[in-house]
Formats: C-alpha cells, sequence, structure tokens
C-alpha cells in the first residue's frame, strides 16, 4: 500500500523549527510537502508595490526553502488566492489531509473555513494548531467561565497555567518529501520590487530573528523593564517583526524569559496572547469599539489634520520624530506608538479607525490584534483601556522619555541646533532666539497645529457621551 501524502501550509510562522504543524505532519507517517501562498487577497490591498513586508516575506522564504531541502524537501510557493490555491495543491499532490498552524484574524478564519469546505469535498482532511499563541481558544477563561476583558486578571490567570508543557517545543525530526515544484519565484513575478531593507539593516528569515534574540538576550533582557520607555536608547528587542512572520518561535522566548526571571518582558508577551484572545472572542472589534457606546463618539473630519500627523508636521518635536521614524524604517518606538495614537484621537479629536489604517498600511510588523488593541487602548474604546480623561501631554513625554531631545534631533534634524530646554517645544523661544539660532517656526519647523490644553478640554466633552463615574 503506498505511503499516505500530507502538505503543511506555512503562513505567518516561517520557520523549520518549534513548528506545530510540520512537527504533526511529521509525526503522522504521512510523506510531507511543504508549500506557501502569496495570496492575492492581501496583497492587492497594499498601497504599494515596495512593500517591505513582501520583501521580508521573500527573504524568510528562501531561507526556508533552503532549511527544507536540507531535510529533502523544499518549498512549494503558489501565487493566487489562498482559498483556491491550497485545495487545487492538495489535489495535484494528492495528499490526505493538509497541516495549518491557527490564525486569529477574522478573514484568515473566514479564508481557513473556505479551504476546509472545499478539502473535504475532495476527501481531504484540514487539520490545525496552535502555534503563535501559548495559549487560545478556551483555554485561559473567567472564573465565570467568560473570556477576559481586563489583562492583569488575564495574566495572572495565564502565569497559573503556565507549565514546561505550554513552552515546550514541538520536534520537527523527519525527512520531507522532494518534488520538482518546489522553488521561489522572484519578488518581480509577483509583481513587487525590493525596497530599503538592507539598508536598514533589517536581516529576514530565522538567522535575522537569531542575531536579535541573541543579542537581546545576552545584553538587553533583564533590563528591558528600565529601559524600555525610552526611544534614543536600545532598551528593546526590535523582534516584533520575526514574531509577526513567525521566524522565531514564541515558546523559545517564553521559555527564556521564565529561566531569565524576565517578567517585564514576559508580560510583554503575555500581552501578545491577551490581544490574539480579544480578536479571536471579540471579532467586532477590527472595525467597531470593543465598548460599544464608543462608537457614539463623534469624531472631527480634519484631513489637514491627519495629513500633518502621518507627515510628522504637527508642530510637537516628539510626535513629529515618532511618525518620520515610521515613515523612514516602517517601526516605531512602542512608547511612541502610544504617545503618536493619543494624539491623534485626543488632540486632533481624529477617528482611531484612520491612524489604526495608516499603521496597517506602515509597520513592517503590523498585526492585526495588537494593532487593534493598541489603538483601542489609546482612544479609550478597548478593554482594558487608558480611561478617557487620561490624555498624554506631548510635552511632559517628550521631556519624561526624550529628556536630552537625542531621538528629536535624529529624525527632526532641523531641530538639532536647539538647546534641551526648547527642542521638546521650540515654539516657546523668543524671535530672537529663533533668528540666532537659525530655526523659525514656522517657516523652518511648523507651529504647533493644536494647543494641546485646548485640544484637552475639548476631548473632555467629546468623551462625555460615554463618561461613566469612576467609582461607583
Amino acid at each position: 500500500m503506498p505511503q499516505q501524502k500530507a502538505l503543511v501550509w506555512f503562513r505567518r510562522d516561517l520557520r523549520d523549527h518549534d513548528h506545530a504543524a510540520l512537527s504533526a505532519a511529521l509525526a503522522s507517517g504521512n510523506a510531507v510537502y511543504c508549500c506557501f501562498v502569496f495570496d492575492t487577497r492581501i496583497l492587492d490591498a497594499l498601497p504599494t508595490k515596495h512593500d517591505r513586508r513582501v520583501h521580508f516575506i521573500h527573504g524568510s522564504l528562501l531561507e526556508l526553502d533552503a532549511a527544507l531541502r536540507r531535510s529533502g524537501g523544499g518549498l512549494i510557493v503558489r501565487h493566487g488566492q489562498a482559498s483556491e490555491e491550497i485545495p487545487r495543491l492538495a489535489s495535484e499532490l494528492g495528499v490526505s489531509a493538509v497541516f495549518a498552524n491557527r490564525d486569529y484574524e477574522p478573514a484568515a478564519k473566514e479564508r481557513d473555513g473556505e479551504v476546509a469546505a472545499k478539502l473535504a469535498a475532495q476527501g481531504i482532511a484540514f487539520h490545525d494548531f496552535k502555534d503563535q499563541a501559548i495559549f487560545d481558544g478556551n483555554e485561559i477563561l473567567t472564573q465565570a467561565t467568560r473570556p477576559f476583558s481586563v489583562f492583569t486578571p488575564y495574566k495572572n490567570a495565564w502565569k497559573k497555567r503556565l507549565t514546561a508543557t505550554a513552552w515546550a517545543a514541538h520536534p520537527c525530526n523527519g525527512r520531507l518529501a522532494g518534488n520538482e515544484l518546489a522553488g521561489v519565484p522572484e519578488l518581480g513575478a509577483i509583481g513587487f520590487a525590493a525596497t530599503d531593507l538592507t539598508e536598514l539593516g533589517i536581516v529576514a528569515g530565522m538567522s535575522g530573528a537569531r542575531g536579535l534574540w541573541d543579542d537581546f538576550r545576552a545584553k538587553r533582557i533583564n533590563r528591558y523593564g528600565a529601559l524600555r520607555d525610552f526611544p534614543a536608547i536600545k532598551g528593546v528587542s526590535y523582534l516584533s517583526v520575526h514574531l509577526r512572520f513567525g521566524t522565531i518561535s514564541i515558546r523559545e522566548l517564553i521559555r527564556a524569559a521564565v529561566a531569565d526571571e524576565a517578567d517585564a518582558w514576559l508580560g510583554e508577551l503575555i500581552w501578545r496572547d491577551f490581544y490574539f484572545m480579544i480578536l479571536d472572542h471579540y471579532p467586532h472589534v477590527a472595525s467597531r469599539a470593543f465598548k460599544p457606546e464608543y462608537d457614539a463618539i463623534a469624531w472631527d473630519h480634519w484631513p489637514e489634520g491627519f495629513a500633518a500627523w502621518c507627515a510628522g508636521r504637527t508642530g510637537y518635536p516628539l510626535v513629529d520624530a515618532a511618525m518620520r521614524q515610521l515613515m523612514h524604517s516602517g517601526w516605531m518606538h512602542n512608547r511612541l506608538r502610544m504617545v503618536t495614537a493619543s494624539f491623534l484621537t485626543k488632540d486632533l479629536g481624529i477617528d482611531w479607525r484612520l491612524g489604526e489604517r495608516h499603521f496597517a498600511d506602515q509597520l513592517n510588523d503590523f498585526d492585526l490584534s495588537a494593532n487593534n488593541g493598541g489603538w483601542q487602548w489609546a482612544a479609550s474604546s478597548g478593554c482594558d483601556a487608558q480611561p478617557y480623561f487620561r490624555i498624554f501631554n506631548p510635552v511632559t513625554q517628550s521631556e519624561k522619555f526624550d529628556r536630552e531631545g537625542r531621538f528629536i534631533r535624529r529624525y527632526v534634524p532641523e531641530l538639532a541646533k536647539l538647546p534641551d530646554k526648547y527642542i521638546h517645544a521650540p515654539w516657546r523661544m523668543s524671535q530672537a532666539e529663533q533668528e540666532a539660532l537659525g530655526v523659525v517656526i514656522g517657516r523652518d519647523y511648523p507651529l504647533p497645529v493644536i494647543d494641546h490644553a485646548r485640544a484637552r478640554e475639548k476631548t473632555l466633552a467629546r468623551y462625555a457621551v460615554v463618561r461613566r463615574p469612576a467609582f461607583p
């Protein structure tokens, strides 16, 4: 009797080790093939053909294909709608089952449902596995057996459930089935072009992840809590894009965080699971407020203000530096994601969904669950969100987290000559001082697009429609 065949469908898990679906397929005794689909449903919606994420994925696929070939196989890459390409490839290969790791985004769940139905019609099984999260589904629930909506009790329950079994690696030993279909097409063949990843120092694939992880663990993991809020300091891991595309395993990071007693770092990884859980259980957050009453907020229609924010021309140096960092690199420091989101929603009074969409277009590490969670946190519309009356002051945030203006000077070079006392609010300089420094506000750098104090009062009034008393 001929050996049965299986197909492993790689998505946001671009590695050949500690991979739940690959491990299960290899353990099944089937001849195992591997594939990836450049899904046109996703690619066709991208705003540019010079997308760093597509370039990153492509580089990661080249490395993955090479690794799979060392195990006797290779990566079959298709370009089209995954809901059509996977059933077609499964039929061509004559497999009895398709193995994939779960995705929690609404569109991905719908896609997987379509694929599973088409495969079933062909007599082919579809198996999905938990891989990008430590806990998912109903594994972490309240005592009332409901999903959590507040982070701290979720974190406590998550930690209580955590055992070595949860972070154990999935072995991926065994030989893969070779075939002539394997190979990664050139970027141009799918309609995209190379970007500036190399110039930015971004290394795709498992090797890129390994280099960043080894550096972070050796030098900063135990100082993460003290360093993470200062954008001019190398304090974070820079692993977000690798976690997003699965070139490193979350289980390896959790094991290390526990072993190193790196509680602050562990907490950030738990936030990741928390936002996966929220999106999985409450898919309405993808387009509406987690708290329905916040959909009643009347946002301002201010295209000019939004354009100034996007371009880093608001007149608030820390906000502008952060937005220019995003444009330059496709990445933004987490403290600054909070500052810029607060500024858009609570200073400019602009709908959080516009900011969320801009970040989705720009961020190399864009992940719907975390991006949506962060924006709804800033807008006070999400689960366990920043209270509506807590409004970041962009000047005091700048003074606290970029005291010497090192980050500002890097990304807003027109302000480089300013002394520290003016770098955070340059409009406070006298006209004579501006002339002497060669930085005239309103000519060389914008005047503030809005007065923060007045904006704060307007925001408090705006949120009055959903205001709740602080105490019962």
